[in-house]
């Protein structure tokens, strides 16, 4: 048996994504699982025993090799027998059925139901109004409805050799004792700038913890966030404080960070699902997306925000410009909130 797995379009969905992929390995240890998943969210599962083969699938890409009529082409040679859509999207349906894969299990949302041989609806409400539901569990429920068992909730995630080897250099550059804690700061996120906690709220947090509890702290970054991660170390001016814009960046980079910190305190994003599947302590920072559509089920994490009447918006930018969401949660309370998990 083949089974196509269409992986989800951005780093945090694919973490969360895990325990799907690890049930639907697990309930289908003889077949051939094909993953189809971007090229630049690829890095997120090196390292996992789940695939046989991973295509790469990229829309918008200039190479034709991962655009849609290539892998058309190439998943009709590999001759699929079940296609397991994790993303919404219309394209993702469309590829699956043009794959001639016989059964295509997904939600019947963005107009693709016709698509699809097994289709599954959001709950909503009363008033048809879609009710948050961590995607763990979405995900989950395709696995459900192909009458497979469900283990475990905990995403999980891997490193490779060269992911640590980079990561061991880069702490090495910059001066962090393997032997002590750091803490990692990440800003930012692909959703949008709403997310994003200002940097100089970044660099008074990243201070107080060099100075006060004695740790050192270590900014991580994405490549369009190299500029945050710069500044935070700049204004924190404490030789403590160092960050991740000047290293060859990676997400293996990422993960190795992240899974040999001590505390990660960030933005909800990618880096806070790598925290939950490594099982590092995570602090998140809440402001415009909703608590119950990431739950990561990971028990040693915290969520802060800071109400406000017009949220969580679910908006990648802030409809009304004022950001206060973000803006109202300070430095001050962060930090109080962050000593807890370094007593």
């Amino acid at each position: 048996m083949k089974i196509a797995i269409f992986c989800p379009n951005l780093i945090g969905d694919t973490v969360m994504a895990t325990p799907a992929i690890r049930a639907l390995r697990e309930n289908y240890p003889d077949a051939s699982l094909i993953g189809v998943i971007k090229p630049h969210v690829a890095p997120t599962l090196d390292g996992a025993p789940w695939f046989d083969e991973l295509i790469h699938f990229d829309p918008r890409s200039k190479n034709p090799a991962v655009r849609t009529r290539q892998v058309v082409q190439t998943l009709r040679q590999r001759r699929p027998d079940l296609a397991v859509l994790l993303p919404n999207s219309f394209r993702s349906a469309i590829v699956a059925w043009l794959s001639g894969a016989s059964r295509r299990i997904g939600y019947g949302r963005s107009g693709r139901a016709i698509l699809l041989t097994d289709r599954l609806d959001a709950p909503r409400d009363a008033k048809g109004k879609r009710v948050p539901t961590p995607i763990v569990e979405s995900y989950l429920e395709l696995v459900r409805r192909l009458n497979g068992r469900v283990g475990s909730l905990k995403t999980e995630l891997f490193t490779t050799a060269e992911d640590e080897a980079r990561a061991s250099e880069a702490w090495s550059r910059l001066g962090l004792d393997p032997a002590k804690n750091v803490v990692c700061l990440n800003t930012g996120g692909a959703y949008g700038p709403a997310k994003s906690w200002p940097t100089d709220y970044f660099a008074t947090l990243a201070r107080r913890l060099a100075e006060e509890s004695n740790v050192s702290v270590l900014a991580i970054c994405g490549p369009s966030e190299r500029d945050a991660a710069r500044e935070i170390a700049k204004q924190a001016a404490h030789p403590k404080v160092v960050s991740l814009a000047d290293e060859p960046l990676s997400i293996g980079l990422s993960k190795a960070c992240v899974r040999r910190a001590s505390l990660l305190i960030t933005t909800d994003s990618g880096p806070r699902h790598f925290a939950a599947a490594f099982n590092t302590p995570v602090l998140t920072l809440f402001g415009p997306t909703h608590i119950a559509w990431t739950r990561t089920y990971h028990p040693h994490a915290a969520h802060l925000f800071h109400p406000v009447p017009c949220g969580p918006c679910q908006r990648p930018t802030c409809p009304l410009g004022h950001h206060r969401c973000m803006k109202e949660l300070t430095p001050d309370r962060v930090f109080s909130a962050a000593q807890r998990f370094l007593v």
